[in-house]
């Protein structure tokens, strides 16, 4: 399945805060578990959200993969499916 993830970082964070969530990202990227692709990444251009589309097997995998940042960002997560035209693929 393939789902738009939406982050926006919480405000208000102290800069141990920061550091962490980093230490969470990189642990993240250099462990992709299986069965999960990101497929594109995206961050507005003033930096207050990014975007991630991600393919995995289903909502409770993204879920869990996103519950350690739940202290630090705010996240919308909605399944999609690949367009063309009027028509879904």
């Amino acid at each position: 399945m393939l789902f738009m993830l939406t982050n926006r970082t919480r405000s208000g964070l102290s800069a141990a805060q920061f550091a962490e969530m980093a230490t969470l990202a990189k642990a993240f990227y250099a462990a992709i578990p299986p069965g999960v692709k990101l497929l594109g990444e995206w961050a507005a251009a003033d930096q207050s959200h990014n975007y991630t589309l991600m393919e995995a097997p289903d909502l409770d995998t993204v879920r869990r993969l996103q519950a350690p940042f739940e202290p630090y960002a705010e996240t919308t997560i909605v399944p999609v499916v690949a367009i063309s035209g009027w028509t879904a693929s």
